[in-house]
């Protein structure tokens, strides 16, 4: 970073980043395919995973594509209307608006599609392959938050490789707070315990 970012595009890029982030679109889908509240729902996350557990596959989708959007958004106005560097600001707080939204007293979901579709914003082939490594991690074990913290764990090695060193750091503070909501699934994935993708199962944590 060659010059400090102005105060003024630094809260600017946490406000809009934050806000992006705190829209709960998976409560939003759910209400709107006729399922409920969500939060009452399987494991009560906010997430797609847990939207896909309604049956409303319309509606995870929706969810997914929305969350990962938000992030995707937060970095591409913070590129377009602020200063240089403000998208790492607004990323950050489209992740912690997403895990912390003070709507739903801080209790949101695990950020990993928003991740996703920061990752995609910021470099598009680093996004790529983060969502490629996910997909492939799911297909070989069928565990969602097995999938996710592979793909998260190695996208600042993805932003380091590609020449998007900027952004490694702040991929690897969002990786530690998305690895850090899973730490449930971590203790499940330890005991051999955490359900595969398409289980209703009570225990299962939803993933974005």
């Amino acid at each position: 970073m060659t010059e400090p970012l102005p105060l003024y595009a630094s809260l600017a890029a946490l406000a809009l980043g934050y806000l992006l982030g705190s829209i709960p679109f998976g409560i939003l889908f759910a209400r709107l395919s006729g399922a409920g509240d969500l939060r009452k729902i399987g494991s009560g996350n906010i997430g797609a995973t847990n939207v896909l557990r309604t049956g409303k596959k319309w509606a995870a989708l929706a969810t997914l594509i929305c969350d990962g959007g938000k992030g995707a958004a937060a970095v591409l106005l913070a590129r377009f209307f602020l200063p240089h560097y403000a998208e790492i600001f607004a990323a950050l707080a489209a992740v912690l608006g997403h895990l912390f939204p003070v709507w739903l007293r801080f209790k949101g979901g695990k950020g990993v599609a928003t991740f996703i579709g920061i990752a995609l914003a910021l470099n598009w082939q680093v996004g790529l392959l983060v969502a490629a490594t996910w997909l492939l991690a799911a297909l070989i074990w069928r565990i969602s938050s097995l999938s996710a913290l592979i793909a998260v764990g190695l996208a600042p090695a993805y932003f380091f490789a590609l020449g998007a060193r900027d952004y490694t750091s702040l991929a690897l503070v969002l990786a530690v707070l998305v690895v850090f909501m899973h730490r449930e699934n971590i203790r499940r994935l330890l005991r051999g315990e955490e359900p595969r993708i398409g289980s209703r199962g009570k225990t299962d944590a939803a993933q974005s």
